[in-house]
């Protein structure tokens, strides 16, 4: 009977003999007249449908295993102030957070697909139908953060949504990975909300811009009347500018990807320098600059 279900629910999972330790993700039932069990994405299941089920089949307790242990307790420990998880006082984690597009991505095949990615045991835990959060235990920490794109861009090819991460800090096992958690989530929000929707997010990437919204309005007005004006009136130059410094001031990689001569990326930046008299060639013309067109975009955006 149980098999007739497969067809139904295609990313269900058919079991020999009771799963041991199944997915959060998924609801068990059995029958235990033929001695079926079969595993179906909660995901997939409404709860109309969840009802029936239960009335035909036996819907299954399973057995808290040590890892779905382990899980729940960095669920507690993280959201609800409970204990730390049973970990040695010298391990180091990393959290890697991920945000996906849809609401309607399968979080079972999801998650199966991320686990994949990592040549040792992760721990995942989903906050919502579409954030969650990979921890890491330093020996295991096996991805670059070329690996985390090339796995964003097989995900938005395989299961046809887009998924963002933002790449923790390594971190000693204490209380204060809680903390250092809400940290980085706010910079992972902040990061979503305000600089697009690109592939990866790391503390370096996110904090210049979260320090340029969090300025007070009078350093504000200051930086725009040195150099911001100046973009007003040439919304190119901006763009050329903030590429250039992006692009860690390489003038044939940035002309490179702005798809003009070498030259005309020369002059605009010489036209810039002349305008304002701040050069880009060193760290603090250069720390000034990239403010100023952080500063610029959040306006253009308001």
């Amino acid at each position: 009977m149980l098999r007739k279900l497969l067809s139904i629910y295609e990313n269900s999972i058919l079991f020999p003999n009771q799963p041991e330790n199944p997915s959060e993700q998924l609801y068990i039932f059995c029958n235990d007249e033929e001695n079926e069990w079969i595993g179906i994405p909660k995901t997939d299941i409404s709860e109309k449908e969840l009802t029936l089920l239960k009335t035909i089949y036996k819907l299954v307790e399973v057995q808290t295993s040590f890892y779905l242990s382990s899980k729940s307790g960095w669920s507690e420990f993280l959201f609800f102030d409970g204990p730390l998880p049973p970990y040695d006082s010298g391990t180091h984690f990393r959290f890697i957070q991920f945000q996906i597009s849809s609401h309607d991505g399968n979080q079972f095949e999801i998650e199966s697909a991320l686990k994949g990615f990592f040549t040792e045991e992760v721990t995942i835990i989903w906050e919502s139908s579409s954030r969650g959060i990979v921890i890491e235990e330093k020996k295991l920490i096996s991805l670059s953060e070329d690996e985390l794109i090339s796995m964003s861009e097989t995900f938005e090819s395989d299961f046809y949504v887009k998924i963002s991460f933002f790449i923790g800090k390594l971190h000693p096992f204490s209380h204060q990975l809680r903390s250092q958690l809400l940290r980085e989530k706010e910079y992972f929000t902040f990061g979503i909300t305000n600089l697009g929707n690109p592939n990866i997010f790391t503390f370096e990437r996110v904090f210049p811009a979260y320090l340029a919204n969090h300025l007070p309005e009078e350093l504000k007005q200051k930086v725009n009347q040195e150099v911001i004006e100046i973009f007003h009136d040439d919304p190119e130059m901006f763009s050329t500018i903030k590429f250039f410094l992006e692009n860690n001031l390489n003038a044939s990689l940035t002309a490179k990807k702005l798809y003009i001569h070498r030259n005309t990326l020369q002059y605009r930046i010489d036209k810039f320098s002349e305008k304002t008299g701040i050069g880009l060639k060193d760290f603090y013309g250069a720390f000034t600059v990239f403010l100023a067109c952080l500063l610029f975009e959040q306006n253009q955006d308001m």
